[in-house]
């Protein structure tokens, strides 16, 4: 046992070091991106914003959440509690620190964003009484509509206008609202590592989800929303492949998942990609069948928008056209492509490097790889020319899964990577004290 702790400790610390070499690296890269006049549109490569220092009063809270979820770790306190706490503790534990990381900024850190004229919220009064019409000539008007709306299908603008119908008006509680919401990823990724990994590793993936450096990027997001969505898709796929679940039981819990991709993919036109690891889940647990039924789910929220008047594909290419003219002139594909990449390395933190090591000890193999091909085929098409940050919320959570796998595969359970969840935090407190990003 000595034997065993000595040696997860050293894979520990070298994960922590390759990390950072890692993390140098992208960083010297990025350095001479910037000297050498590479143009990349943003003053604070490799994420789109500015760097200032902000620091304050509220800067002591992240600390102090990060350092209660270590040190509730690290007394076992996850071990000893009954499963059905856990989840609800990661909940609030990672509501916290997205919160602890927004309020940096004071109170503007959850509305700033939704005051600006290039987000969703602006378009919100062209809905008006009327969300079919809305619908119906969305992609017609999309030139009209704000920088987010118009690189988005028309569901992001249409919750916001339900919100506002059922009361929920103040830009305050409106950006409390989008966080809670995306602080949801975290207890249904857990529920779907329990499913596919054990119930050890999904106790100790709490600190490593609850704590990770993309949260700065939760807050008041809508790609954190359509995050929650892709997670209770994956997690209803996990309990439809579930051995001891057959016949319609099965099908029922596929065609949620199905139907969830299609709800996600509603909001975001790169929530597809995310399908890749219910797939792949589906092949790995030998149900390949429930994919019928998740498939054929998943068209029903695109036929529903069709008969409203909305077709995702034409959406699609508005979109596209629009990317083509706002962003491929402003920003090289040759840079980005490479930097990307660091703002991806440091979003998700030293857990990645764990992860990345291990993924073939873990059953939930499917997850990482899903989300890494989605991840890749961005990169390789040229898409990804800044805020992947934000656009890849959604992908994050399942990238680390293997951090939390055994050394071997099959080999005895390893403690949860403190050290590499406390590093992470530090990454995500220097981040939100250094840079001033337009969400």
């Amino acid at each position: 046992m000595a034997s065993d702790a000595r040696d997860t400790l050293g894979h520990t610390a070298r994960d922590a070091v390759g990390w950072t070499v890692l993390a140098l690296l992208g960083f010297t890269l990025t350095a001479l991106a910037v000297r050498t006049g590479g143009h990349l549109g943003t003053a604070g490569a490799p994420f789109l914003g500015r760097y200032r220092l902000q620091l304050g009063p509220a800067t002591v809270l992240a600390p102090v959440v990060a350092g209660t979820v270590l040190a509730a770790t690290a007394r076992g306190w996850l071990d000893r509690l009954p499963w059905r706490y856990v989840p609800a503790l990661g909940y609030l534990a990672a509501l916290a620190w997205a919160l602890a990381l927004a309020l940096v900024d004071g109170r503007s850190g959850l509305t700033r964003s939704l005051g600006s004229a290039e987000e969703y919220p602006v378009d919100v009064p062209a809905v008006g009484d009327h969300p079919g019409a809305f619908v119906r000539h969305f992609t017609a008007t999309a030139g009209g509509l704000s920088v987010a709306t118009r690189g988005h299908p028309p569901a992001p603008v249409l919750l916001l206008w339900a919100l506002n119908r059922f009361g929920v008006t103040g830009q305050g509680w409106l950006g409390l609202l989008l966080t809670a919401l995306g602080a949801l990823t975290v207890p249904l990724v857990l529920a779907a590592v329990r499913g596919v990994c054990g119930e050890v590793p999904a106790r100790r993936y709490l600190p490593v989800l609850a704590l990770a450096p993309y949260a700065v990027w939760m807050a008041v997001s809508m790609d954190a929303v359509v995050a929650t969505l892709g997670a209770a898709m994956v997690a209803a796929g996990v309990r439809a492949s579930d051995q001891r679940r057959t016949g319609w039981a099965a099908t029922g819990w596929a065609a949620l998942a199905g139907l969830l991709a299609g709800t996600a993919a509603l909001f975001s036109y790169a929530a597809p990609w995310l399908g890749l690891a219910l797939v792949l889940l589906y092949f790995a647990r030998r149900r390949p069948f429930l994919n019928v039924a998740s498939g054929l789910s998943g068209l029903v929220p695109l036929l529903l928008a069709a008969l409203a008047g909305f077709s995702w594909m034409d959406g699609l290419r508005v979109a596209h056209a629009d990317w083509t003219t706002r962003v491929v002139p402003h920003r090289p594909v040759l840079w980005w492509s490479a930097i990307s990449l660091v703002a991806l390395l440091l979003a998700a933190g030293p857990p990645l490097y764990a992860s990345l090591r291990k993924v073939r000890n873990t059953p939930g193999w499917p997850f990482l790889v899903g989300a890494a091909v989605a991840v890749l085929v961005s990169v390789l098409a040229g898409i990804a020319r800044g805020g992947v940050e934000h656009a890849w919320l959604p992908f994050f959570p399942w990238l680390t899964v293997a951090a939390v796998a055994p050394e071997r595969p099959a080999g005895p359970p390893v403690p949860a990577p403190l050290p590499l969840a406390a590093l992470g935090a530090l990454v995500a407190v220097v981040v939100e004290a250094v840079l001033a990003t337009p969400w």
